[in-house]
């Protein structure tokens, strides 16, 4: 059974330092020795699984235990084999598998209203206290904007916030939608630093019931309102509309129907940012294991798929930034942080969940260091009279918005 493996991984690890040690305890070499080197240990139904379908197995097999990383790290071992695939060397049940994801992707991303609900709890109603762990002490759960090469993750989710809403251009006393409010964030530094009058809608309830309390703490429930509640039911106008790290939830069945949404909810002088995780491939499938224990329903969107549908309605895109190696840096803070805490997780858990949320930060981060994966802000508007002409204006405001928050700094140490 060793053979069928052996054959694969022979086919495509071509650089690097790769070790397999097969069932009988025979070691096995892979690459050209450049490299750090890693190594794997592997059962007979872990071999066999992986050249079936890598995409679900390979990390199934991490996580069960089949699959153990003798040298080097997870992050490691992946980095390898993605560092070596295409499209030419992939096996071929891996390229039917692809295909046939593809072709079903609109079934697998069926996301109506009630059935969203169930997927963002899967993800997001897990315990509280996990996601202490590893995220930064405002709980951003999304990709951060690194400034320069020595900030940390805090200064970075900061930055990330500024720099949206420097796009938004929000006078005091606006109606902000905060579509995926999360855990309340973005919504808390609209109302402060930019005297936004914000409604936050969310799907989780363990979300939800955490920025209700925070918002109530900073004295902001005249200010804020946070609903549990599909975006979908909503009725009113906003001046503004802004969405972080929902829209890889939509699926892209509902790609039409979130823009039409989009598009009835601003206002005629209204300006919208989203932000989202792209795949600058082109159009695709979503992971298998992702899509069977982290995030059920989700998918990550191409360029292409959602320009298309801001046409259609009417929207004019305004300025679109692709964000590229930030999210990889996020995601290089969470798993150090989660390693760090990885104790704390397994009380909280058990060890094959620290075994499969190591996979998951592991394997993201590789997608966006090594296989195309980044982010998008696009800026979107229906009267293109809305914005000044140039981009300098962001600039001007994020430098506002700091000296804002320097000023409420300083009034909270006095």
């Amino acid at each position: 059974m060793y053979r069928i493996f052996d054959s694969a991984v022979s086919s495509i690890v071509k650089r690097g330092d790769l070790s397999v040690t097969d069932p009988a305890g025979m070691v096995h070499h892979y690459g050209d020795g450049s490299g750090a080197p890693v190594g794997i240990k592997v059962n007979t139904a872990a071999a066999v699984k992986i050249v079936a379908d890598p995409d679900l197995y390979f990390g199934e097999c991490y996580v069960n235990g089949d699959l153990v990383v003798s040298e080097g790290t997870i992050f490691d071992v992946l980095s390898v084999f993605l560092q070596n695939t295409s499209s030419t060397n992939a096996t071929y049940s891996s390229k039917m598998l692809h295909g046939i994801r593809r072709t079903i992707r609109r079934l697998d991303q069926y996301n109506p209203v009630g059935r969203s609900k169930v997927n963002v709890s899967h993800h997001y109603d897990l315990s509280r206290s996990l996601y202490d762990l590893f995220l930064d002490s405002d709980r951003q759960y999304s990709c951060a904007y690194f400034e320069g090469d020595d900030g940390s993750l805090e200064q970075a989710q900061l930055a990330k916030k500024r720099h949206i809403a420097s796009k938004l251009m929000i006078e005091p006393g606006m109606r902000i939608l905060d579509i995926g409010s999360g855990w309340g964030g973005l919504a808390i530094y609209l109302a402060e630093v930019c005297d936004a009058d914000v409604v936050g809608v969310t799907l989780s309830e363990e979300q939800l019931a955490l920025s209700r309390q925070r918002v109530g703490a900073r004295g902001l429930s005249n200010k804020i309102s946070l609903q549990l509640r599909d975006y979908r039911t909503l009725n009113t106008k906003f001046d503004r509309i802004v969405s972080v790290g929902m829209f890889e939830h939509v699926g892209v069945g509902h790609f039409r129907e979130f823009f039409q949404k989009t598009s009835s909810l601003l206002d005629d002088q209204g300006v919208a940012l989203l932000h989202s995780i792209n795949r600058s491939d082109g159009p695709g499938a979503t992971n298998a294991w992702i899509k069977k224990y982290i995030f059920p329903g989700g998918y990550i969107p191409a360029l292409s798929e959602v320009v298309p549908h801001l046409e259609q309605w009417g929207l004019y895109v305004t300025d679109i930034e692709i964000l590229r190696l930030h999210y990889a840096e996020t995601l290089k803070y969470w798993a150090s942080r989660f390693d760090a805490n990885r104790d704390e997780a397994k009380a909280i858990y058990d060890e094959r969940f620290c075994r499969m949320w190591e996979f998951y930060l592991a394997a993201s981060e590789c997608a966006f260091r090594l296989a195309g994966m980044n982010n998008f802000q696009i800026q979107f508007v229906k009267d293109q009279t809305t914005l000044p002409l140039t981009r300098d204006y962001m600039v001007h405001e994020e430098n506002r918005l700091r000296t804002i928050e320097d000023q409420l700094l300083s009034d909270a140490a006095e």
